[in-house]
C-alpha cells in the first residue's frame, strides 16, 4: 500500500542524488533538461563542443539549493577519442550515472521541395544538397547517439540495484516521425533513423538493466531554430513565428517547463521503456506522420 504523502508531485519526480549526463547540454533543449534536473536535487554533467558556452550556461542556470551543474569537456560526440575521454573523466569523479540524455544535434542541409516540375525540383534538390552534408547530419544525430550511449553503458548499468532504475533519454524529433520533409529531408530522414535507434536500443539493453525512451519534440527555442542565444545562454522563438507556420495547434512554441515535465517523467518512471513521446504542441494532429 502507499501513503497518499507518498504520492506529493516533489517526491515523484525528485532527482536528488542522481548523476545526470546530457550532451548538448549548453542550450535549448539540452539546457532544459539540465536545469530540470538540478533544479530537483540530481547533479548534472553537461557537455558539447563549445566550453565557453557550458561553463556560461553552468554559471547561469546553477540552482540556489539542492543540485549541481557541472561543466565537462568540451566533448565532439562523433568522435571516439572524445567519448571515451569524457567517460574516462566522469568515471573518476563518480561510480555510475543514473541518467544519460543524449541532446547533442545539428539540422543540417536545406531546400524546399516547391515545384511541380520534376526538373525543377531535381534542380532544387540535387545541386542544393551534398552527400558529405548528409554524412554530417546522420552522423551527429544518429551515430552519435548509439556511440555515446555504448560508451556510457558500464557507468549506467552500475547505478542499478536490482530493478531498471538507470535510464538513457535520446532527443530525437517530431520530424522523425511525420511525413512533411519542411525542406530537411537529411535531418528528417535521419530523426527517424534516432527514433527507430532508440527503439531498439531499449529492446537490445533491457537485459543490462537499462531503459531507453525517446523524447520527439516540436518547436523549442534553441540555436537549431533561432541560431543564436542570449547572454544565458537561451534563446525565444516569437509567437508569430509559429503561428505563421499553420500547423500548431498551441500557437506558440514549447516552454522549458513543458520539456523539464517530460524530462523528470522519464527518469523516474521506471515502468515506461522503449516509448517515443512527443511533446509537439499537437502538430502531428495536422501533419502526416508514420
Amino acid at each position: 500500500m502507499v501513503f497518499t504523502e507518498e504520492l506529493r508531485a516533489e517526491k515523484l519526480f525528485s532527482a536528488k542524488g542522481a548523476v545526470c549526463v546530457v550532451t548538448g547540454g549548453g542550450t535549448g533543449i539540452g539546457l532544459m533538461a539540465t536545469q530540470a534536473l538540478a533544479a530537483n536535487g540530481a547533479k548534472v554533467y553537461i557537455t558539447s563542443r563549445r566550453k565557453e558556452a557550458l561553463e556560461n550556461a553552468a554559471k547561469s542556470h546553477e540552482p540556489s539549493q539542492g543540485g549541481e551543474i557541472v561543466p565537462i569537456g568540451p566533448c565532439d560526440v562523433t568522435k571516439k577519442t572524445d567519448l571515451e575521454k569524457l567517460v574516462a573523466e566522469i568515471s573518476k569523479k563518480e561510480k555510475h550515472i543514473d541518467l544519460l540524455i543524449c541532446n547533442a544535434g545539428v539540422s543540417g542541409p536545406k531546400a524546399e521541395p516547391e515545384s511541380e516540375d520534376a526538373k525543377e525540383l531535381k534542380e532544387r534538390l540535387f545541386n542544393n544538397e551534398s552527400f558529405e552534408e548528409w554524412s554530417d547530419t546522420f552522423n551527429t544525430n544518429v551515430s552519435a547517439v548509439y556511440f555515446t550511449t555504448v560508451s556510457f553503458l558500464p557507468l549506467l548499468q552500475a547505478a542499478n540495484k536490482g530493478t531498471q532504475s538507470s535510464s538513457v533519454i535520446v532527443i530525437s524529433s517530431m520530424s522523425g516521425i511525420m511525413r512533411h520533409a519542411q525542406g530537411h529531408f537529411g535531418y528528417n530522414a535521419a530523426k527517424g533513423a534516432t527514433v527507430h535507434l532508440s527503439k531498439l536500443m531499449s529492446y537490445e539493453f533491457k537485459k543490462a538493466g537499462i531503459r531507453v525512451n525517446s523524447i520527439a519534440p516540436g518547436y523549442f527555442p534553441s540555436e537549431m531554430t533561432t541560431k543564436e542565444s542570449d547572454e544565458n545562454q537561451k534563446s525565444e522563438i516569437p509567437d508569430e513565428k509559429i503561428q505563421d507556420k499553420g500547423h500548431v495547434p498551441m500557437g506558440r512554441a514549447g516552454s522549458d517547463e513543458e520539456m523539464a515535465m517530460g524530462i523528470l517523467f522519464l527518469m523516474r518512471n521506471r515502468y515506461v521503456n522503449g516509448e517515443v513521446i512527443a511533446i509537439d504542441g499537437g502538430v502531428l494532429l495536422e501533419v502526416p506522420g508514420r
